[in-house]
């Protein structure tokens, strides 16, 4: 077993849930960050995932599990940010806090946690360590709906560049920019047909293309600073 666990943030469902569970059937140690007691978390806790509950918007909650990751662990093979904040000034919010709420968690949590988990990174035994931040489509494009979120998506790549720079040539930063991974279960036939009808490939990717792209990053010894896309093609059909 490699004993250089990877950490990824988010991992009550979704993409981070497939990570978390993918590499822990390979037997790579898992730590992981939640907001909410879900199924899957319990399947992870019952896998043996070390699981930290954790606000992203509260920078005391951050710190604590930055302490509690720093005290029982010297090394990290990676650092894997996949939390999310999905709200939208369309959807009623006050426009403020829908700015703070995603900045926090895709630019300030990040931030702070690349700073303080740095040392463990360079510490692994691994030829090198990652950071991979995983993004948005939107952050090259912006967006009329979900102006926030977009904008803080292009900060969170612009992370990426300053931290690859920062940390290179042992720990090597990327981010994922994907479209379209895996629908929602409430998500109905008509709104799935208008989300196919805007990639070339005219399908969701699905959860195993994702950690292909991870472990592409994972495996890379050279590409560093990079927003790698997984859109379908999605840039080259009219809006």
């Amino acid at each position: 077993m490699n004993a250089e666990p990877v950490l990824i943030t988010g991992v009550g469902r979704r993409l981070g849930l497939h990570l978390a569970r993918t590499f822990l059937a390979r037997g790579t140690p898992v730590i992981g960050t939640y907001r909410s007691e879900r199924a899957g978390v319990d399947t992870l806790r019952e896998a043996g995932a070390e699981l930290h509950r954790v606000e992203l918007d509260d920078e005391r909650q951050i710190d604590a599990v930055v302490a509690a990751v720093r005290k029982r662990h010297p090394r990290l093979r990676a650092l894997i940010h996949n939390a999310s904040e999905w709200l939208s000034e369309a959807d009623g919010h006050e426009p403020g806090e829908v700015m703070r709420r995603v900045m926090q968690v895709h630019v300030v949590a990040p931030y702070l946690m690349n700073l303080a988990l740095a040392p463990l990174l360079e510490a692994s035994a691994h030829p090198h360590a990652d950071i991979i931040h995983v993004g948005d489509h939107v952050s090259s494009r912006g967006s009329r709906k979900h102006v926030a979120y977009a904008a803080s998506k292009a900060a969170q790549d612009n992370l990426t560049l300053s931290f690859a720079a920062r940390l290179a040539p042992k720990v090597k930063v990327n981010s994922i920019a994907p479209a379209l991974v895996i629908f929602n279960d409430g998500d109905d036939e008509a709104y799935r047909e208008k989300a196919r009808r805007r990639s070339l490939i005219g399908r969701e990717a699905g959860l195993a293309e994702f950690q292909d792209a991870v472990d592409y990053l994972l495996a890379s010894g050279y590409v560093t600073g990079r927003v790698l896309p997984l859109d379908g093609g999605r840039h080259l059909v009219a809006a």
